[in-house]
């Protein structure tokens, strides 16, 4: 794989040839979500490296070549768009933000393939796109039922960053909430890279919820679960994320993780046998010291997978043959047995319970 760039650097354009592949990985380096970055690189090599020794894809070699999914979106489109132009590029996947993502679609055009691996707040069609992440009608309505069955919880103030991902999931959240007789007692937003939510955490006290639905990213979390705690709210509020993982724990502290929960299709402590082994191999090859294993990372080895099956099946790179045989795919991977389905991979989802900085998973959804 072309080694990651710092970021605010130009991608240098990969050299080409009929015996490369080569998909350009975007995943963030900075701003909020930049926390993530490490645990999606090292996932996302170690599919390409397990592909590579599996003979490649198509007879050719899978070349990563790394963009910086952290710059504003206007960037990564203008920049993904130069490399799919140039012929540089024959795919694109990564974990990215869904502002980003809506800036790169139009620029794509469905030229080539584009792996979408974050989950986000759903109804994504336009062509040449494949998603792994969860949606909510898997993740975050299911939560809520739990919340509202099993804890009694029904009242809830949603707080989340101010763009696309957050508002969309709010407005299903709060369809969801009334049809099983739920109440959003506010709702506010914030920009990305916030670090003061003083006045946040008033409202949050003064609406008289039972839990808050966190639809903040990255670093925005953990200074979020940080401030919650300080002011005492965690002994009477609890807060549910459907995009929070093992980063943003150890980052946010064992101290302010009581009552918090979240989502996702994958943890590193789900002890599935395909889980297992995904968390053997990663160990083997990046060591002690590799960054955490989590449900982000783990979707960037996801696109790449995906891609891979998609090309093999279709016995081409080429969008429209990839789309013909795109339903119904089925394969193993460390999420279980995932399928395609309208271009969107179904898959498990369960709930976990922070206990400290580890994920306690407590329920198929």
């Amino acid at each position: 794989m072309t080694p990651f760039p710092d970021p605010g650097r130009a991608t240098a354009v990969p050299a080409r040839g009929s015996e490369v592949l080569n998909v350009a990985l975007v995943v963030p380096l900075q701003g909020p979500a930049g926390i993530f970055g490490p645990s999606c690189e090292t996932c996302a090599t170690l599919a390409a490296e397990e592909v590579n020794a599996a003979g490649g894809v198509l007879g050719r070699e899978l070349n990563l070549v790394p963009v910086d999914g952290g710059a504003p979106p206007a960037v990564v489109a203008a920049e993904l768009d130069a490399l799919v132009s140039a012929g540089a590029v024959d795919a694109v996947t990564g974990w990215h933000i869904s502002a980003v993502r809506e800036a790169v679609a139009p620029r794509i055009r469905g030229r080539v393939p584009y792996a979408y691996t974050a989950l986000y707040e759903g109804g994504e069609q336009r062509p040449g796109l494949f998603l792994t992440g969860e949606t909510p009608d898997l993740q975050l309505g299911p939560s809520l039922s739990w919340f509202a069955e099993a804890a009694g919880v029904r009242r809830w103030t949603i707080v989340g960053d101010d763009y696309v991902w957050p508002r969309r999931s709010a407005q299903v959240a709060t369809e969801h909430l009334r049809r099983i007789g739920g109440t959003v007692c506010d709702e506010m937003y914030v920009p990305l890279g916030t670090e003061d939510f003083s006045r946040v955490l008033l409202r949050v006290e003064a609406s008289g919820c039972d839990a808050v639905l966190m639809l903040l990213i990255g670093n925005d979390a953990v200074e979020f679960n940080r401030a919650f705690c300080a002011v005492g709210l965690d002994r009477e509020i609890l807060r549910f994320s459907s995009l929070i993982e093992e980063n943003v724990l150890l980052a946010s502290g064992p101290e302010n993780t009581r009552g918090l929960l979240t989502s996702a299709g994958y943890f590193e402590d789900l002890a599935t046998a395909s889980g297992l082994d995904f968390a053997a191999a990663h160990a083997h090859r990046f060591g002690p010291d590799a960054p955490v294993l989590n449900s982000l990372g783990e979707s960037c080895y996801e696109g790449v997978r995906l891609l891979t099956e998609l090309m093999r099946r279709a016995g081409s790179p080429e969008v429209p043959a990839m789309t013909a045989v795109a339903e119904g795919l089925a394969y193993e991977s460390p999420r279980g047995t995932v399928e395609v389905h309208g271009r969107h991979l179904r898959q498990q989802v369960f709930l976990a319970v922070a206990d400290g900085v580890a994920w306690d998973v407590v329920q198929q959804l």
